[in-house]
Protein backbone atom coordinates (compact mmCIF):
# COMPACT_ATOMS: atom_id res chain seq x y z
CA UNK A 1 0.00 0.00 0.00
CA UNK A 2 2.02 3.25 -0.69
CA UNK A 3 1.71 5.93 1.24
CA UNK A 4 3.33 8.83 -0.15
CA UNK A 5 0.64 11.69 -1.21
CA UNK A 6 0.19 14.94 -2.89
CA UNK A 7 0.66 17.34 0.13
CA UNK A 8 -2.33 19.22 0.76
CA UNK A 9 -0.42 22.73 0.37
CA UNK A 10 0.45 21.79 -3.24
CA UNK A 11 -2.97 20.56 -4.86
CA UNK A 12 -5.34 20.00 -2.24
CA UNK A 13 -8.17 18.28 -4.80
CA UNK A 14 -5.40 15.89 -5.64
CA UNK A 15 -4.55 15.43 -2.10
CA UNK A 16 -7.94 14.10 -1.38
CA UNK A 17 -8.40 12.14 -4.26
CA UNK A 18 -5.67 9.99 -3.67
CA UNK A 19 -6.35 9.59 0.26
CA UNK A 20 -9.40 8.61 -0.48
CA UNK A 21 -8.05 5.21 -3.25
CA UNK A 22 -4.66 5.03 -1.32
CA UNK A 23 -6.48 4.55 2.12
CA UNK A 24 -8.23 2.01 0.39
CA UNK A 25 -11.82 3.60 1.54
CA UNK A 26 -13.66 3.91 -2.41
CA UNK A 27 -12.78 4.15 -5.59
CA UNK A 28 -14.65 4.78 -9.04
CA UNK A 29 -16.49 2.00 -10.92
CA UNK A 30 -17.37 0.83 -14.28
CA UNK A 31 -20.24 3.00 -14.23
CA UNK A 32 -19.22 6.75 -15.12
CA UNK A 33 -19.64 9.03 -11.77
CA UNK A 34 -20.82 5.91 -9.68
CA UNK A 35 -17.97 4.50 -6.83
CA UNK A 36 -17.61 1.26 -5.44
CA UNK A 37 -16.82 1.89 -1.36
CA UNK A 38 -14.22 -0.50 -0.48
CA UNK A 39 -15.01 -2.40 3.10
CA UNK A 40 -12.69 -0.21 5.09
CA UNK A 41 -14.81 2.89 4.13
CA UNK A 42 -17.44 1.37 4.67
CA UNK A 43 -16.99 0.52 7.63
CA UNK A 44 -16.44 3.89 8.72
CA UNK A 45 -20.23 4.37 7.31
CA UNK A 46 -21.76 1.65 9.32
CA UNK A 47 -20.44 3.27 12.73
CA UNK A 48 -21.85 6.78 11.30
CA UNK A 49 -24.92 5.30 10.22
CA UNK A 50 -25.07 2.73 13.72
CA UNK A 51 -24.81 6.34 15.60
CA UNK A 52 -27.13 8.73 13.73
CA UNK A 53 -29.78 5.45 14.08
CA UNK A 54 -29.67 5.62 17.23
CA UNK A 55 -29.96 9.08 17.67
CA UNK A 56 -32.95 8.42 15.21
CA UNK A 57 -34.47 5.77 17.25
CA UNK A 58 -34.00 7.95 20.67
CA UNK A 59 -36.16 10.94 19.17
CA UNK A 60 -39.07 8.66 18.49
CA UNK A 61 -38.74 7.73 14.42
CA UNK A 62 -38.72 4.29 12.90
CA UNK A 63 -37.27 3.00 10.02
CA UNK A 64 -38.83 1.81 7.11
CA UNK A 65 -38.23 1.52 3.22
CA UNK A 66 -40.06 2.84 0.06
CA UNK A 67 -39.63 2.44 -3.79
CA UNK A 68 -36.34 3.02 -5.65
CA UNK A 69 -38.87 4.34 -8.46
CA UNK A 70 -40.93 7.09 -8.61
CA UNK A 71 -43.66 6.90 -11.62
CA UNK A 72 -43.44 10.38 -13.24
CA UNK A 73 -46.89 11.63 -12.80
CA UNK A 74 -46.19 11.28 -8.97
CA UNK A 75 -42.79 13.33 -9.45
CA UNK A 76 -44.47 15.62 -11.60
CA UNK A 77 -47.34 16.52 -8.24
CA UNK A 78 -45.66 18.71 -6.33
CA UNK A 79 -44.14 21.10 -9.17
CA UNK A 80 -41.08 23.19 -7.21
CA UNK A 81 -39.81 19.31 -6.23
CA UNK A 82 -39.92 18.60 -9.59
CA UNK A 83 -38.25 21.29 -11.14
CA UNK A 84 -35.32 21.21 -8.82
CA UNK A 85 -34.86 17.84 -9.55
CA UNK A 86 -35.38 17.40 -13.20
CA UNK A 87 -32.22 18.18 -14.51
CA UNK A 88 -30.76 15.36 -12.33
CA UNK A 89 -32.93 12.68 -13.07
CA UNK A 90 -32.55 8.97 -14.95
CA UNK A 91 -35.50 7.47 -16.16
CA UNK A 92 -36.53 3.62 -16.82
CA UNK A 93 -38.40 3.73 -19.82
CA UNK A 94 -38.25 0.13 -20.81
CA UNK A 95 -38.12 -3.41 -19.23
CA UNK A 96 -36.77 -5.60 -21.19
CA UNK A 97 -33.61 -6.49 -23.50
CA UNK A 98 -33.37 -8.77 -26.61
CA UNK A 99 -30.85 -10.39 -28.92
CA UNK A 100 -29.88 -7.69 -31.47
CA UNK A 101 -30.46 -9.19 -34.88
CA UNK A 102 -27.87 -6.62 -36.61
CA UNK A 103 -25.00 -7.28 -34.08
CA UNK A 104 -24.68 -11.15 -33.30
CA UNK A 105 -23.73 -11.17 -29.95
CA UNK A 106 -25.12 -8.36 -28.60
CA UNK A 107 -28.33 -6.99 -26.55
CA UNK A 108 -30.64 -4.22 -27.11
CA UNK A 109 -33.77 -2.34 -25.97
CA UNK A 110 -37.07 -3.93 -26.67
CA UNK A 111 -38.70 -1.64 -28.36
CA UNK A 112 -42.44 -3.79 -27.59
CA UNK A 113 -41.11 -3.48 -23.90
CA UNK A 114 -41.61 -0.11 -23.43
CA UNK A 115 -42.93 0.76 -19.84
CA UNK A 116 -47.08 2.27 -20.19
CA UNK A 117 -45.52 4.63 -17.81
CA UNK A 118 -41.98 6.44 -17.33
CA UNK A 119 -40.15 5.44 -13.78
CA UNK A 120 -38.39 8.29 -11.84
CA UNK A 121 -35.42 6.52 -10.28
CA UNK A 122 -35.49 8.49 -7.00
CA UNK A 123 -33.36 11.62 -6.84
CA UNK A 124 -35.37 11.79 -3.49
CA UNK A 125 -38.51 10.18 -1.60
CA UNK A 126 -40.84 12.83 -1.03
CA UNK A 127 -43.05 11.75 -3.94
CA UNK A 128 -43.17 8.23 -3.80
CA UNK A 129 -43.79 8.31 0.02
CA UNK A 130 -46.36 11.28 0.24
CA UNK A 131 -48.49 9.14 -2.43
CA UNK A 132 -48.50 6.43 0.41
CA UNK A 133 -49.26 8.40 3.61
CA UNK A 134 -52.43 9.11 1.48
CA UNK A 135 -53.26 5.89 2.74
CA UNK A 136 -52.18 6.09 5.93
CA UNK A 137 -53.68 9.33 7.52
CA UNK A 138 -57.28 9.96 7.61
CA UNK A 139 -57.80 11.41 11.44
CA UNK A 140 -55.44 13.44 13.79
CA UNK A 141 -54.94 10.04 15.79
CA UNK A 142 -53.16 8.69 12.72
CA UNK A 143 -50.02 11.68 13.68
CA UNK A 144 -47.30 12.19 13.96
CA UNK A 145 -45.94 9.83 11.04
CA UNK A 146 -41.96 9.64 12.33
CA UNK A 147 -40.63 7.90 9.62
CA UNK A 148 -36.44 7.31 8.00
CA UNK A 149 -35.50 5.25 5.83
CA UNK A 150 -31.74 4.49 4.83
CA UNK A 151 -31.22 4.34 0.97
CA UNK A 152 -29.53 5.14 -2.13
CA UNK A 153 -30.76 7.68 -4.52
CA UNK A 154 -29.26 8.39 -7.69
CA UNK A 155 -28.58 12.24 -9.30
CA UNK A 156 -27.13 12.81 -12.30
CA UNK A 157 -23.90 14.69 -11.43
CA UNK A 158 -22.06 15.39 -14.18
CA UNK A 159 -18.90 16.58 -12.68
CA UNK A 160 -18.67 13.88 -9.53
CA UNK A 161 -15.84 13.38 -6.96
CA UNK A 162 -15.67 10.37 -4.50
CA UNK A 163 -17.77 10.89 -1.03
CA UNK A 164 -18.51 14.69 -2.33
CA UNK A 165 -20.62 14.33 -5.11
CA UNK A 166 -21.49 11.20 -7.04
CA UNK A 167 -24.68 9.96 -9.45
CA UNK A 168 -24.98 7.26 -7.01
CA UNK A 169 -25.23 7.76 -2.78
CA UNK A 170 -26.24 6.43 0.07
CA UNK A 171 -28.07 8.26 2.78
CA UNK A 172 -30.94 8.33 5.40
CA UNK A 173 -34.01 10.50 4.78
CA UNK A 174 -36.90 11.29 7.05
CA UNK A 175 -40.19 12.14 6.38
CA UNK A 176 -42.42 13.12 8.93
CA UNK A 177 -46.45 14.23 9.01
CA UNK A 178 -47.59 16.13 12.03
CA UNK A 179 -51.33 17.66 12.78
CA UNK A 180 -49.88 21.44 13.10
CA UNK A 181 -47.74 23.63 11.86
CA UNK A 182 -45.88 24.50 15.06
CA UNK A 183 -45.05 20.59 15.64
CA UNK A 184 -43.44 20.61 11.96
CA UNK A 185 -41.23 23.33 12.62
CA UNK A 186 -40.01 21.81 15.94
CA UNK A 187 -39.90 18.69 14.02
CA UNK A 188 -37.01 19.97 11.68
CA UNK A 189 -35.48 22.16 13.77
CA UNK A 190 -35.40 18.76 16.46
CA UNK A 191 -33.45 17.22 13.56
CA UNK A 192 -31.15 19.49 12.39
CA UNK A 193 -29.81 19.93 16.36
CA UNK A 194 -29.51 16.04 15.85
CA UNK A 195 -27.58 16.38 13.08
CA UNK A 196 -25.43 19.18 14.57
CA UNK A 197 -24.81 17.07 18.14
CA UNK A 198 -23.73 14.46 15.73
CA UNK A 199 -21.26 15.90 13.84
CA UNK A 200 -19.82 17.67 17.24
CA UNK A 201 -19.88 14.63 19.25
CA UNK A 202 -18.43 11.94 16.43
CA UNK A 203 -17.41 13.65 13.74
CA UNK A 204 -15.12 15.94 15.93
CA UNK A 205 -16.11 18.75 13.35
CA UNK A 206 -17.80 22.32 14.84
CA UNK A 207 -20.70 23.21 12.96
CA UNK A 208 -22.50 26.05 12.55
CA UNK A 209 -26.54 25.79 12.53
CA UNK A 210 -28.74 28.22 10.72
CA UNK A 211 -31.22 28.81 7.65
CA UNK A 212 -30.57 28.69 4.01
CA UNK A 213 -31.95 31.80 2.10
CA UNK A 214 -35.19 31.63 -0.31
CA UNK A 215 -32.65 30.43 -3.60
CA UNK A 216 -30.91 28.04 -1.62
CA UNK A 217 -33.47 26.02 -0.04
CA UNK A 218 -34.60 22.46 -0.62
CA UNK A 219 -37.15 22.38 -3.78
CA UNK A 220 -40.13 22.40 -2.59
CA UNK A 221 -39.74 23.61 1.05
CA UNK A 222 -41.02 27.06 2.96
CA UNK A 223 -37.65 26.82 5.11
CA UNK A 224 -34.26 24.61 5.22
CA UNK A 225 -32.47 24.36 8.10
CA UNK A 226 -29.03 23.00 7.81
CA UNK A 227 -25.47 22.46 9.52
CA UNK A 228 -22.47 24.09 7.92
CA UNK A 229 -18.76 22.83 8.33
CA UNK A 230 -15.47 24.11 6.92
CA UNK A 231 -13.14 22.15 5.70
CA UNK A 232 -9.10 22.65 5.86
CA UNK A 233 -8.60 24.64 2.29
CA UNK A 234 -11.10 26.93 3.60
CA UNK A 235 -14.42 25.89 1.44
CA UNK A 236 -17.45 25.06 3.25
CA UNK A 237 -19.51 21.93 3.33
CA UNK A 238 -23.34 21.47 4.01
CA UNK A 239 -23.10 18.38 6.41
CA UNK A 240 -26.67 18.41 6.77
CA UNK A 241 -30.18 19.60 5.76
CA UNK A 242 -34.25 19.71 7.30
CA UNK A 243 -36.52 20.98 5.55
CA UNK A 244 -40.03 22.22 6.99
CA UNK A 245 -42.22 21.46 4.03
CA UNK A 246 -45.17 23.52 5.18
CA UNK A 247 -48.23 21.87 3.35
CA UNK A 248 -46.46 21.58 -0.23
CA UNK A 249 -46.39 17.74 -0.48
CA UNK A 250 -49.70 17.20 1.22
CA UNK A 251 -51.61 19.35 -1.18
CA UNK A 252 -49.93 18.24 -3.79
CA UNK A 253 -50.70 13.98 -2.88
CA UNK A 254 -54.18 15.53 -1.47
CA UNK A 255 -53.15 13.85 2.21
CA UNK A 256 -56.09 15.37 4.62
CA UNK A 257 -56.80 14.51 7.83
CA UNK A 258 -59.94 14.79 10.95
CA UNK A 259 -58.55 16.91 13.35
CA UNK A 260 -60.23 17.08 16.76
CA UNK A 261 -62.49 19.55 16.18
CA UNK A 262 -63.85 17.12 13.58
CA UNK A 263 -62.65 19.71 10.39
CA UNK A 264 -60.93 18.52 7.32
CA UNK A 265 -57.05 19.98 7.09
CA UNK A 266 -53.62 19.24 5.08
CA UNK A 267 -51.14 17.49 7.07
CA UNK A 268 -48.23 19.49 7.88
CA UNK A 269 -44.49 17.75 6.62
CA UNK A 270 -40.68 17.90 6.87
CA UNK A 271 -37.93 16.17 5.74
CA UNK A 272 -33.95 15.85 6.53
CA UNK A 273 -31.49 13.49 5.63
CA UNK A 274 -27.55 13.48 5.36
CA UNK A 275 -25.80 11.23 2.87
CA UNK A 276 -21.67 9.68 2.18
CA UNK A 277 -21.03 13.24 1.83
CA UNK A 278 -20.11 12.86 5.34
CA UNK A 279 -17.28 10.48 5.09
CA UNK A 280 -15.58 13.36 2.63
CA UNK A 281 -16.31 15.93 5.56
CA UNK A 282 -14.20 13.42 7.88
CA UNK A 283 -11.78 13.19 5.68
CA UNK A 284 -11.37 16.59 5.02
CA UNK A 285 -11.59 17.91 8.45
CA UNK A 286 -9.13 15.72 10.06
CA UNK A 287 -6.80 14.21 7.93
CA UNK A 288 -3.05 15.09 7.00
CA UNK A 289 -0.15 14.71 4.61
CA UNK A 290 0.45 10.93 5.91
CA UNK A 291 -3.17 9.89 5.76
CA UNK A 292 -6.17 9.67 7.45
CA UNK A 293 -6.28 11.33 10.87
CA UNK A 294 -10.00 9.32 12.52
CA UNK A 295 -11.88 10.54 15.40
CA UNK A 296 -11.83 7.47 18.23
CA UNK A 297 -15.38 7.72 17.92
CA UNK A 298 -15.95 6.72 14.19
CA UNK A 299 -12.56 4.90 13.18
CA UNK A 300 -13.16 0.69 12.44
CA UNK A 301 -10.95 0.07 15.18
CA UNK A 302 -9.89 2.57 17.51
CA UNK A 303 -6.37 0.27 18.51
CA UNK A 304 -4.00 -1.54 16.62
CA UNK A 305 -1.75 -3.79 17.79
CA UNK A 306 1.60 -4.85 16.15
CA UNK A 307 3.87 -7.87 16.81
CA UNK A 308 7.32 -7.71 16.09
CA UNK A 309 9.52 -10.80 16.72
CA UNK A 310 12.19 -13.00 14.91
CA UNK A 311 10.37 -16.62 15.71
CA UNK A 312 7.39 -18.46 16.78
CA UNK A 313 8.53 -18.91 19.72
CA UNK A 314 8.41 -14.91 20.51
CA UNK A 315 5.49 -14.79 18.33
CA UNK A 316 3.22 -16.92 20.37
CA UNK A 317 5.00 -14.74 23.75
CA UNK A 318 3.99 -11.42 22.24
CA UNK A 319 0.30 -12.68 21.20
CA UNK A 320 -0.28 -13.94 24.08
CA UNK A 321 0.26 -10.65 26.03
CA UNK A 322 -1.07 -8.85 22.78
CA UNK A 323 -4.78 -11.01 23.60
CA UNK A 324 -4.64 -10.18 27.22
CA UNK A 325 -4.47 -6.42 26.83
CA UNK A 326 -7.43 -7.05 23.72
CA UNK A 327 -9.30 -8.77 26.37
CA UNK A 328 -9.04 -5.56 28.84
CA UNK A 329 -9.92 -3.20 25.91
CA UNK A 330 -13.01 -4.72 24.76
CA UNK A 331 -14.04 -4.92 28.42
CA UNK A 332 -14.18 -1.24 28.51
CA UNK A 333 -16.10 -1.02 25.10
CA UNK A 334 -12.69 -0.12 22.92
CA UNK A 335 -12.10 -1.87 19.94
CA UNK A 336 -9.19 -3.35 18.68
CA UNK A 337 -7.20 -4.96 16.13
CA UNK A 338 -4.23 -7.63 16.57
CA UNK A 339 -2.33 -7.68 13.56
CA UNK A 340 -0.51 -10.63 13.23
CA UNK A 341 -0.42 -11.00 9.45
CA UNK A 342 2.66 -12.65 8.35
CA UNK A 343 2.69 -11.04 4.54
CA UNK A 344 3.60 -7.89 6.07
CA UNK A 345 6.79 -6.41 8.05
CA UNK A 346 6.14 -4.20 11.05
CA UNK A 347 7.46 -0.72 9.34
CA UNK A 348 4.35 -1.48 6.35
CA UNK A 349 1.89 -2.58 8.77
CA UNK A 350 2.68 1.11 10.55
CA UNK A 351 2.81 2.71 7.58
CA UNK A 352 -0.46 1.63 6.88
CA UNK A 353 -2.23 1.96 10.23
CA UNK A 354 -0.91 5.19 9.57
CA UNK A 355 -2.23 6.03 6.30
CA UNK A 356 -5.84 4.40 7.40
CA UNK A 357 -5.78 6.82 10.65
CA UNK A 358 -6.05 4.02 13.69
CA UNK A 359 -6.25 6.34 16.67
CA UNK A 360 -3.81 4.73 18.69
CA UNK A 361 -0.86 1.53 17.77
CA UNK A 362 0.44 -0.34 20.04
CA UNK A 363 3.96 -2.13 19.15
CA UNK A 364 5.59 -4.91 21.40
CA UNK A 365 8.79 -6.89 20.78
CA UNK A 366 10.77 -9.41 22.93
CA UNK A 367 12.04 -6.43 24.69
CA UNK A 368 8.78 -4.64 26.08
CA UNK A 369 8.28 -8.34 27.44
CA UNK A 370 10.80 -8.18 29.15
CA UNK A 371 10.32 -4.40 30.56
CA UNK A 372 6.80 -5.37 31.26
CA UNK A 373 5.94 -1.99 28.72
CA UNK A 374 4.45 -1.21 25.24
CA UNK A 375 5.62 1.67 22.73
CA UNK A 376 2.24 4.04 22.52
CA UNK A 377 2.44 6.10 19.23
CA UNK A 378 -0.93 8.76 18.64
CA UNK A 379 -1.57 9.20 14.49
CA UNK A 380 -3.42 12.01 15.44
CA UNK A 381 0.19 14.23 16.63
CA UNK A 382 2.61 11.30 15.38
CA UNK A 383 3.84 11.07 18.89
CA UNK A 384 5.07 8.11 21.05
CA UNK A 385 5.35 6.97 24.54
CA UNK A 386 6.62 3.76 26.77
CA UNK A 387 4.04 2.81 29.19
CA UNK A 388 3.50 0.14 31.84
CA UNK A 389 1.77 -2.90 30.24
CA UNK A 390 -0.53 -2.87 33.09
CA UNK A 391 -1.30 0.73 32.83
CA UNK A 392 -2.25 0.47 29.34
CA UNK A 393 -5.74 -0.28 29.06
CA UNK A 394 -6.74 2.81 31.30
CA UNK A 395 -3.97 4.97 29.25
CA UNK A 396 -5.71 3.76 26.24
CA UNK A 397 -9.42 5.17 27.68
CA UNK A 398 -8.10 8.27 28.88
CA UNK A 399 -6.22 9.11 25.35
CA UNK A 400 -9.05 8.10 23.04
CA UNK A 401 -11.50 10.84 25.01
CA UNK A 402 -8.52 13.23 25.00
CA UNK A 403 -7.75 12.55 20.93
CA UNK A 404 -11.50 12.67 20.30
CA UNK A 405 -11.52 16.03 22.39
CA UNK A 406 -8.56 17.83 21.25
CA UNK A 407 -9.61 17.04 17.31
CA UNK A 408 -12.50 18.74 17.98
CA UNK A 409 -10.50 22.04 19.40
CA UNK A 410 -8.40 22.01 16.83
CA UNK A 411 -10.81 22.18 13.96
CA UNK A 412 -12.87 24.67 16.08
CA UNK A 413 -9.64 26.79 16.42
CA UNK A 414 -8.85 26.70 12.41
CA UNK A 415 -12.74 27.68 12.12
CA UNK A 416 -13.27 30.41 14.11
CA UNK A 417 -10.06 31.94 13.18
CA UNK A 418 -11.65 31.88 9.27
CA UNK A 419 -14.69 34.04 10.03
CA UNK A 420 -14.02 37.10 9.17
CA UNK A 421 -15.84 40.18 8.97
CA UNK A 422 -15.86 42.82 6.16
CA UNK A 423 -17.97 45.26 5.05
CA UNK A 424 -16.70 46.20 1.39
CA UNK A 425 -16.75 44.69 -1.38
CA UNK A 426 -13.05 44.77 -1.66
CA UNK A 427 -12.42 43.24 1.08
CA UNK A 428 -14.84 40.98 0.48
CA UNK A 429 -13.31 39.34 -2.32
CA UNK A 430 -9.94 39.42 -1.06
CA UNK A 431 -10.95 36.97 1.94
CA UNK A 432 -11.63 35.10 -0.54
CA UNK A 433 -9.36 35.09 -2.31
CA UNK A 434 -6.16 34.95 0.24
CA UNK A 435 -7.92 33.96 4.07
CA UNK A 436 -10.86 31.98 2.54
CA UNK A 437 -13.01 30.79 5.07
CA UNK A 438 -16.37 32.02 6.26
CA UNK A 439 -16.93 35.86 5.26
CA UNK A 440 -19.71 37.12 7.43
CA UNK A 441 -21.20 40.37 5.48
CA UNK A 442 -24.20 42.36 5.50
CA UNK A 443 -26.68 41.52 2.99
CA UNK A 444 -29.44 43.26 1.09
CA UNK A 445 -32.22 40.42 1.44
CA UNK A 446 -32.50 40.44 -2.35
CA UNK A 447 -31.71 37.09 -4.69
CA UNK A 448 -30.45 39.21 -7.13
CA UNK A 449 -27.41 40.39 -5.07
CA UNK A 450 -27.07 36.71 -3.81
CA UNK A 451 -26.83 36.08 -7.38
CA UNK A 452 -24.47 38.89 -8.57
CA UNK A 453 -21.91 37.59 -5.69
CA UNK A 454 -22.37 34.38 -6.80
CA UNK A 455 -21.47 35.07 -9.96
CA UNK A 456 -18.53 37.68 -9.92
CA UNK A 457 -17.06 35.57 -6.77
CA UNK A 458 -18.50 32.17 -6.65
CA UNK A 459 -19.30 32.38 -3.06
CA UNK A 460 -22.76 31.21 -2.16
CA UNK A 461 -24.58 32.26 1.59
CA UNK A 462 -23.91 29.53 3.11
CA UNK A 463 -26.29 30.30 6.08
CA UNK A 464 -28.15 32.87 8.12
CA UNK A 465 -27.13 31.39 11.61
CA UNK A 466 -29.74 30.58 14.14
CA UNK A 467 -30.55 33.27 16.37
CA UNK A 468 -28.66 35.86 14.24
CA UNK A 469 -28.44 39.33 16.31
CA UNK A 470 -29.43 42.27 14.75
CA UNK A 471 -27.00 44.57 13.46
CA UNK A 472 -27.94 47.37 10.91
CA UNK A 473 -25.46 48.12 8.54
CA UNK A 474 -25.16 48.18 4.70
CA UNK A 475 -25.06 44.97 2.27
CA UNK A 476 -21.21 44.33 1.15
CA UNK A 477 -22.27 44.62 -2.50
CA UNK A 478 -25.44 46.87 -3.32
CA UNK A 479 -25.07 49.09 -0.13
CA UNK A 480 -28.42 48.79 0.73
CA UNK A 481 -29.93 48.86 4.21
CA UNK A 482 -29.58 45.20 5.91
CA UNK A 483 -30.35 43.95 8.61
CA UNK A 484 -28.15 41.29 9.91
CA UNK A 485 -24.95 39.80 8.52
CA UNK A 486 -24.88 36.19 7.02
CA UNK A 487 -22.24 33.71 6.15
CA UNK A 488 -20.73 33.54 2.85
CA UNK A 489 -18.17 31.09 1.34
CA UNK A 490 -16.88 28.87 -1.64
CA UNK A 491 -18.13 25.40 -1.08
CA UNK A 492 -18.37 21.63 -2.38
Amino acid sequence: MSKNLTSRAEDYSKWYNELVVKADLAENSAVRGCMVIKPYGYAIWEKMQAELDRMFKETGHQNAYFPLFVPKSLFEAEEKNAEGFAKECAVVTHYRLQNDPDNEGKLRVDPEARLEEELVVRPTSEAIIWNTYKGWIQSYRDLPILINQWANVVRWEMRTRLFLRTAEFLWQEGHTAHATKNEAIEEAELMNNVYAEFAENFMAIPVIKGVKTESERFAGAEETFCIEALMQDGKALQAGTSHFLGQNFAKAFDVKFTNNEGKQDYVWATSWGVSTRLMGALIMTHSDDKGLVLPPNLSPFQVVIVPIYKNDEQFDAISEKAESIIKELKALGISCKFDKRTTHRPGAKFAQHELQGVPLRIAIGPKDLENKTVELARRDTLTKSIVEISDVSNIIKDLLSQIQDELFAKALNYRDAHITEVDNFEDFKNVLETKTGFVSAHWDGTAETEQKIKELTKATIRCIPMNNPLDEGKCVYSGNLSSQRVLFAKAY
